[in-house]
């Protein structure tokens, strides 16, 4: 299958996060990251995931996928836009690499049972994008857009304890985003 697969993270309160992660679950930084795909130029698939840590696993807690995404193509911008987001990036013509996940065992899945996607090991190229996103679930809902440059996210200390609310991705689209860390696209096959 060809991949174009479209990455993009920002910065959200961390203390709101660890009010929506299931038991047993620990949030390890304050970010919220979309992994969008276009697959064989036609189909899309879509995920919200955050950092997290349960017991021996550390990497991706999803928090919601779909595959109802229509893509835009605007000269070298790609658009996935939905009745519920729009997320765009626009390509730079800069590459680079990720920063390093050395403690990432992958992607888990909760949606009946739990599941674990095993980390995709992608050895092309990344390249970086200017990006930008719009959550459309309520008014007041996050949105953010990048400012050509990436920026690291580091776990805060709790500060104050929100009422427990389920993970759903209207529940973190209601996070404010304080900034866009970064995004990028990789091309590649998958087997």
């Amino acid at each position: 299958m060809k991949i174009e697969q479209y990455v993009m993270a920002y910065h959200v309160e961390q203390d709101r996060l660890r009010a929506m992660l299931p038991q047993g679950y620990e949030s390890l930084r304050p970010v919220l990251r979309f992994n969008a795909e276009v697959i064989n130029d036609s189909l899309t698939y879509l995920e919200l995931n955050t950092p997290v840590q349960n017991g021996g696993f550390r990497g991706w807690l999803n928090i919601d996928h779909w595959d109802c995404f229509r893509v835009e193509r605007q000269e070298k911008k790609v658009s996935f836009i939905s009745d519920f987001l729009n997320l765009s990036f626009a390509p730079v013509g800069i590459e680079g690499g990720c920063p390093a996940e050395k403690d990432n065992d992958g992607c888990m899945f909760l949606d009946r049972e739990q599941k674990l996607r095993s980390v995709e090991t992608i050895n092309n190229k990344k390249e970086f994008c200017d990006c930008e996103f719009a959550w459309l679930f309520n008014a007041g809902d996050a949105c953010g857009k990048s400012v050509g440059k990436t920026f690291p996210a580091f776990p805060t200390e709790l500060k104050k304890q929100y009422p427990c609310i389920p993970l759903t991705a209207q529940n973190a689209a209601a996070i404010p985003c304080d900034q866009v860390l970064g995004s990028y696209v990789v091309r590649f096959e998958r087997k």
